[in-house]
């Protein structure tokens, strides 16, 4: 952070000369570690309005890299997307203002979904748009892989001994980075103290507490394996005791070659504990010289070396040529005599107690009568039971003594630099050396005075304050923002950095040097001062480069193409630069050019009068290239009259220092000859014949393939036809227009087909007609008929050519019929009144979606033929009747009356069926089969009978089981009824008949006689008609007889 400052100040000053507004932002990519504290710099320059610019930070996650997500904003707190409003709130991300025009963008804990590409946008306060107004850079988020591991313990050691202690530092960073290692002690609240580190760049240095030490070879760092570290202190002093602990960092580096720390880690603690071998201490006394200027700083350290310091008491005293100067109890509170409490009070002396075994004096400002010797002395005390302090040992080193001697007022100022001479918008320097050089706390003041080229009055630009501070003159605003004033280091020499130099630095420059002294009443005493040499600088115009491509060329292009003009600046005089480009034409019937289209060094358009006139305003478009030096122009829709000769007259413009645009050269370009004419007919349609057989409700797609055209603008009609059999006509199935519109052809003549079709282009020039489910009126020759249309400069369109395609032939036709029938034999045996099964299994079909007819069939022997009383044999014929007929509509036939209630239909699965006959008789005896009729549905869904298969026999023989009387009655219906219905009618006839018959005897006995005189006994025998089945009674008719 304190070294992105001064560059941000410098970038800014610089960034302020710029003549439009510019957005920069820190370079990227950069790479943090995920839960760090990152910060992204952004600043504007170059614009106009408040001194105080806005900016919108937003980020392009890598999930949606067109999509802007907004996140804080300076000057809208509505600004931040929801995923980011509770971090904005909660100060998890905030914008730090470093001045008006720059600010830091903060991340407090940086998380995964952070990594992604950056804006920086500063809404426009400018009059007019000019420049870029936002910038990106990439940030890549890592995961934090860095280990710090050593073993916690408690290691208790006596004085003299050897500490080892190990620490483990493991990384797994994919990107290249570099590790530091530190080791350092605390005790209690105490800041830590460093022991040994190891930088990123692999240089071993010891802490100042231990600097001594490690040269004397008491203190190491070992590295005993890839990522393991070993720190070892030899003779160990009590001082040493406290927590040791490993401290490692992660740096990498970014893309402006600065390194940066991702992450640093800190391991666990070792507690050491020394015991002091005895009570015996020392003392000695440091200071870094023994020579000194009057206003210097002096520090004096009293360093005392004892065991268990801590849990001892000591007093220190400070002494000068043997006069006590301070004390200092075991409260370290420190007691001053009279004039060094004065000078204590004023800020200009501090005794104090750095740790438990250094003690400091150090006066701020030394004066003539501070020289002399100077020590200190360090008693120990016991202290007693009471709380009361009695001295001990005491011992004090050697005297320091120093010298103080005065300043020097003789000194001598020179102003110099290496470019007396410079050119517009270069940069020059002016350094002012003062001999001999003063140290830096030597208080010394610098101003630099400038006399403007034509005035004979100087007037100070800048003054490096004698506190180090930055004061311009009043009349310096001109150079405020394109001058760097820098101050040495190691002397007072004043340095003035002038960039973009125009004719208001151009004049006398002159330095002049103070020497100052300041006061114990803190005033000023100026001591000396000089003047140095007049420097005289002139600032020259740029001498012009400008060179503009002088070739020639000719173009002959077809009419409603767009025409490329290029013009060329093969050389420019600063990169910089801009141009001022002015495109004529020149025609044959003209005696010179015309102006076409003039685009100013802003980049703003002016039409010429040729444009005007020849209605050229919509169909120009101006561009330049990225690099800048290359200016093109387009004539679009070129027309018949556009050609002509073509060149371009450039203007170079340069912006001065002061914000000021001049023209410093012009040059004319060679020509090109513009040829313009109407375009061949390059129309060509496939004319491939093809023959195409496809099954029913199959898909058939058709092509017709543009393989030429006569202009890639050019747009296309389809027009698809085809001839059925027996036709003479071609029939119009759709027509594609040029404007991508589909139309059918006549509904009466496409009946269902209309439906059935799809056009498509998959690709320019490549048209298809897809006709779904096929049936085999579909047949036919099928061809397209192409036309090709072009559009006039005068955007009207006109048909440039047509073709007819090659024919594609095409027959649908049913599939082939694959039924397969088992047509295996079998023998079947069953007992009377059982029942048997009839399979018809069907081995192979012609298509998943068939529908099955069955019909079982019955073949019996019949007789025929008649007998002959020599008793010849019978011949038998076989008699085929149909026992069940199950449609492909799952629809059975009624069942024949012998069969009726004793058949049961069962299907198996898709091609197993089963006829199930029940209470099996004898006349059931005979052979069996089934045929199959294997039907399937068109396009339509019209249903056709595809083939038809019979199945082999099935040869069934039915057993009788044996006859009984009861099961002999009771198996004949006829019989049923004789034995037990009959009889009993009948013999009541009988019973009726005879009493009638004997009572009309008695009536008529005496008058009526038979034959012979014999009465009429007998009748004829009644006659019974009965049907030849059990179920009806018989019909009983009695007819009178007759006596013979």
């Amino acid at each position: 952070m304190r070294t992105l400052r001064p560059l941000l100040a410098s970038v800014l000053l610089l960034g302020m000369a710029l003549a439009q507004r510019q957005v920069t932002v820190q370079e990227g990519p950069l790479y943090r570690t995920e839960g760090s504290h990152i910060t992204l710099w952004c600043k504007v320059s170059g614009y106009q309005g408040p001194a105080e610019q806005n900016f919108q930070w937003s980020i392009y996650l890598p999930s949606a890299p067109e999509r802007e997500v907004q996140i804080v904003s300076t000057v809208d707190p509505s600004f931040p997307y929801a995923i980011y409003t509770q971090r904005v709130r909660g100060r998890g991300i905030f914008v730090e203002r470093l001045q008006g025009d720059a600010v830091l963008l903060h991340i407090t804990e940086l998380q995964e979904r952070d990594a992604g590409q950056y804006e920086c946008h500063t809404p426009n306060t400018d009059e007019r748009y000019f420049g870029s107004y936002s910038a990106k850079m990439n940030l890549v988020v890592i995961p934090d892989s860095l280990r710090v591991t050593a073993i916690p313990q408690t290691l208790n050691k006596v004085e003299h001994d050897s500490l080892e202690l190990k620490c483990e530092v493991s990384k797994s960073t994919a990107q290249h980075s570099h590790v530091s290692i530190a080791w350092y002690r605390q005790r209690g609240s105490e800041a830590p103290v460093e022991i040994i580190s190891l930088s990123r760049d692999f240089v071993l240095r010891a802490g100042s507490a231990y600097a001594q030490r490690q040269a004397m070879g008491d203190v190491r760092l070992d590295k005993v394996g890839e990522t393991t570290s070993k720190l070892t202190i030899y003779n160990l002093h009590p001082s040493d005791q406290g927590e040791f602990y490993c401290e490692a960092a992660e740096w990498i580096q970014d893309p402006d070659g600065s390194w940066y720390a991702m992450t640093r880690k800190r391991s666990q603690g070792a507690i050491v504990n020394v015991q002091a071998t005895d009570k015996e201490f020392s003392v000695r006394l440091e200071t870094e010289k023994r020579m000194y200027i009057v206003g210097e700083p002096v520090e004096f350290r009293c360093i005392l070396e004892a065991q268990n310091v801590p849990d001892r008491y000591f007093s220190i005293s400070w002494a000068f040529n043997s006069s006590l100067i301070a004390s200092l109890g075991p409260n370290a509170v420190p007691v001053l005599n009279n004039e060094f409490a004065q000078r204590e009070a004023l800020g200009q002396l501090k005794v104090a107690k750095e740790s438990d075994n250094v003690f400091v004096l150090k006066i701020y400002r030394l004066r003539l009568e501070d020289s002399g010797k100077y020590n200190c002395r360090v008693t120990e005390r016991e202290k007693t039971v009471t709380g009361d302090f009695i001295d001990k040992e005491s011992k004090r080193p050697k005297n320091i003594p120093i010298t103080v001697m005065p300043l020097k007022a003789g000194f001598a100022v020179t102003a110099i630099s290496r470019t007396p001479g410079v050119t517009y918008n270069e940069s020059f320097d002016l350094q002012c050396i003062i001999k001999p050089h003063y140290p830096s706390w030597v208080p010394v003041s610098v101003t630099w005075r400038f006399q403007p080229a034509g005035s004979t009055e100087f007037h100070d630009l800048v003054t490096f304050t004698r506190d180090g501070g930055v004061q311009w003159g009043d009349r310096a605003a001109a150079f405020r923002t394109r001058t760097a004033i820098e101050k040495a280091e190691s002397s007072n020499n004043v340095r003035l950095s002038i960039s973009r130099a125009s004719d208001t630095e151009a004049g006398k420059y002159q330095c002049v040097a103070e020497l100052w002294r300041k006061n114990y009443n803190s005033s000023w005493t100026r001591l000396a001062d000089r003047t140095s040499n007049l420097l005289e600088i002139r600032v020259l115009r740029p001498v012009t480069k400008l060179q503009v491509s002088k070739s020639k060329r000719s173009i002959t292009l077809v009419e409603n193409r767009p025409i490329l003009l290029n013009c060329s600046v093969k050389s420019q005089t600063s990169p910089d630069s801009h141009f001022a480009v002015l495109w004529y034409v020149h025609k044959p019937s003209d005696a010179d050019g015309k102006l076409i289209l003039k685009t100013t060094h802003s980049s703003a358009f002016e039409y010429g009068t040729y444009a005007e006139e020849e209605g050229l305003r919509g169909r120009l478009q101006f561009e330049r290239s990225a690099s800048g030096g290359l200016f093109s122009l387009t004539v679009q829709r070129a027309e018949v009259r556009d050609s002509g000769s073509y060149y371009c007259h450039v203007e170079e413009w340069l912006l001065s220092p002061n914000h000021a645009w001049y023209k410093l050269a012009e040059e004319v370009s060679g020509r090109t000859e513009v040829t313009v004419k109407q375009p061949d007919n390059r129309l060509q349609v496939s004319q491939m014949h093809k023959n195409l057989t496809v099954l029913e409700n199959e898909w058939v797609t058709l092509e017709c393939l543009v393989k030429n055209r006569s202009s890639p603008s050019s747009q296309l009609a389809v027009e698809w036809s085809v001839r059925w059999p027996g036709r003479a006509d071609r029939e119009v199935l759709a027509w594609l227009s040029r404007q991508s519109t589909l139309h059918y052809g006549e509904p009466a003549a496409l009946g269902d087909l209309r439906g059935r079709l799809r056009l498509e282009s998959p690709a320019p020039g490549l048209f298809l007609l897809s006709i779904h489910n096929c049936t085999v009126r579909d047949s036919g020759a099928y061809g397209c008929r192409v036309e090709e249309w072009l559009l006039d400069p005068s955007e009207r369109w006109y048909k440039r050519a047509e073709q007819l395609s090659g024919i594609s032939t095409l027959t649908v036709r049913q599939p082939d019929p694959t039924l397969q029938v088992d047509t295996a034999t079998a023998n079947l045996t069953v007992q009377e009144k059982e029942s048997f099964p009839l399979d018809c299994s069907i081995l192979s079909r012609s298509s998943p979606e068939s529908h099955f007819a069955v019909t079982w069939y019955s073949l019996r022997a019949k007789e025929a033929g008649d007998h002959t009383e020599q008793g010849e044999e019978e011949e038998e014929e076989e008699e085929r009747e149909a026992v069940l007929s199950v449609g492909p509509d799952a629809i059975f036939s009624p069942e024949a009356g012998r069969w009726e209630g004793r058949l049961r239909f069962q299907r198996l699965s898709a091609v197993l069926f089963r006829l199930t006959v029940l209470q099996a008789g004898a006349a059931d005896t005979g052979n069996y089969s089934c045929r199959v009729e294997e039907w399937l549905a068109d396009p339509n869904g019209v249903w056709y009978r595809l083939a038809q298969e019979e199945s082999g026999m099935v040869a069934v023989h039915v057993q009788d089981a044996g006859s009984t009387l009861q099961s002999v009655i009771c198996s004949n219906d006829a019989l049923f009824y004789f034995v037990f219905f009959y009889p009993f009618p009948i013999f009541g006839i009988l019973i009726i008949t005879i009493l009638l018959v004997r009572f009309k005897s008695r009536n008529s006995s005496k008058n009526s006689e038979g034959k012979n005189g014999v009465p009429l006994l007998w009748i004829k025998e009644p006659h019974l008609n009965y049907s030849p089945t059990c179920l009806e009674p018989p019909v009983l008719s009695i007819h009178p007889g007759t006596m013979d």
